[in-house]
Order: structure tokens, then sequence, then C-alpha cells
């Protein structure tokens, strides 16, 4: 198996990662696919780190059939991009979600078939500045995947690791992916939204017992669904916890970034679907709960609904 066509959904924060590496890759059709004003936009070319990208951008109609579709788009963005994939797919196109949250991959598998499903996370620190994007490609951890009925290599998963050989892109091969998603799904939800909530940087959960203890609050209540599933999220190891100890004190992760630019935040994915798992299960999660009900109204506060 080898891949030499791959399609990008989404060309924001962790898609401009995938443009950077793989706009210039020998003997690969690299297109982003797009459509109305996200697709003249794109034709004029992506700023990244210093550069202008300008691979080339396709509806979902000119894209064919391509080996790989990758999907970076945000949560709310995920239904159009859905229906792009099910004009694009093919018997044997592998698609893999880049999404944070826990259900993108069903979502899509839903859709077109959980077969063509590869489940993958991402570990990058990226932000966007002047129409730029920025990152740093060597302190970057990148895409983590593996398969979601196998912990061995697969074909597919090989194919995937040939194609990123040499592009910058970091990929690590997961024999548990699942709980990986899930230690990562945690890890968004107790260090991204309590900062987001108080409106600081990273540094005030060392600096605060008081945000600290909300932290712990929240990533216990989602250890505790995670078990009900029968999901194991592995203990952080010492080189991620090594590498959260070098993050800025200033660090404003997503969610505070987009409520900091009054746009509409991902609470949706992070806690939106947790909430809803645990009233099947029965859980009480009241520290999620306040998080979830408190951004959604500081939106409501940045679209305007409180200006009296």
């Amino acid at each position: 198996m080898k891949i030499r066509s791959v399609a990008l959904i989404g060309a924001g924060a962790v898609g401009s990662y995938f443009i950077h590496g793989l706009t210039d890759r020998p003997g690969i059709d690299f297109m982003l696919v797009a459509e109305g004003d996200r697709l003249v936009r794109l034709r004029e070319g992506v700023r990244i780190n210093g550069r202008t990208y300008l691979p080339p951008v396709r509806t979902p109609q000119e894209a064919g059939a391509p080996d790989l579709i990758l999907i970076a788009v945000k949560y709310p963005g995920l239904s159009d991009a859905v229906r792009m994939i099910s004009e694009m797919i093919s018997e044997d196109t592998m698609v893999i979600s880049l999404l944070n949250g826990i259900d993108s991959e069903e979502i899509i598998g839903n859709a077109v078939g959980p077969a063509h499903m590869l489940y993958a996370l991402m570990r990058i620190q990226a932000w966007r500045r002047d129409g730029e994007f920025l990152f740093d490609p060597e302190g970057t951890a990148g895409m983590f995947f593996g398969e979601i009925h196998s912990r061995e290599k697969t074909e597919r998963v090989l194919a995937v690791e040939e194609l990123l050989d040499g592009t910058g892109i970091r990929c690590t091969f997961v024999p548990d992916i699942q709980g990986e998603i899930w230690n990562k799904y945690a890890s968004n939800i107790c260090r991204n939204l309590p900062q987001a909530m108080l409106g600081v940087g990273y540094g005030a959960y060392a600096d605060s017992t008081h945000l600290a203890w909300i932290r712990d609050a929240m990533d216990e209540e989602v250890h505790r669904i995670a078990a009900a599933k029968g999901i194991q999220i592995p203990a952080m190891s010492a080189k991620a916890a090594e590498a959260w100890q070098t993050v800025e004190k200033s660090a404003r992760f997503s969610t505070l970034q987009d409520l900091d630019a009054h746009r509409h935040t991902e609470v949706e994915m992070f806690l939106g679907v947790l909430l809803q798992m645990a009233e099947a299960l029965g859980i009480p999660t009241p520290a999620c709960a306040f998080a979830y009900h408190f951004i959604k109204a500081m939106e409501e506060k940045n679209d305007g609904k409180f200006d009296y």
C-alpha cells in the first residue's frame, strides 16, 4: 500500500502543520479541499512561519478520490467536512480526524463507514497572529495515531509513516490509541477550560491552589466517566509531565484564544459531549457542568447578548 494523494480539509492551526510538511513532498498529489468563500481565500495562499504556501485548492468534486483525507476543521465545521468527505471517498480511502475531543471519528465513521478511519490526536502549540500561523517545527510533538481494533502496526499505519517520513511532520504510532485520545481529552478539559474561565495564562495553575482545585476536580470527573465506559486512561508519562513544566506561564490555550477573539469555542466538543455521557451513565459531574455553562455564558456575552 502506498499513499499517492492526500486531501486536507481545514487550514487552521493544525492544518498549517500539514501544509508546512506536505506542500513540497515529492511524488504526492497534496491538495486543500474547500468550498465557497473559503476556497477563494485559500487560493490566495496560507501564511505559515514567514512563508506563503500555495498548494492546490480544489472543490470536493474536483478532488477525485484521494488515498488519504485529513480532517483539521474546528468542531462546528465537522458536519460540512463530513458532507465533503462523502463526495470524495472510495473503497480504499483512509480518513484521519485531527480534531480534539473523543467523538469525531465516530461521527465521520457513521457517515462514510468506520472501516475508513484511522484514529489520531495532535500535540501542537500553534497560534495565529496577523493572519499568519506560527509554530515551532522542532518543538512540536505532532500526530499520534493507530488502529482502533489493533495494537499492532498495520499496512495502513506503515503507509502513513512512509508518507510523512522526511516531511518534518512528526508521527508516533500508539498501540492503545483510544486510551491516548482520552488522555488528551482529559488534559484539554482540565487544563484548557479552567484558565479560559478565569482569563489567565497557564502559570495560574501553579500560582493558585483554587484554580488547581478546579483543574483536578474536572480531571477526576473525566476519569470517572472513562472508567464507567471501560476505558483506561494511561497515567501521564514522565516525559509528558516534564513537557508541561516547560509551558510558558503566559500561554493561553485554544478556548481562551477563542474567547479573547470573541469567537465561539469548542466547549460542546469538550464538555457538551461529556455531560451527555454523564447523564446517560447517571454520574454527577458538577465541576464540568459549571464550566460548561460558564463558558457558554461567556460566548453569549461576546455575542453582545448582555449589551443592555
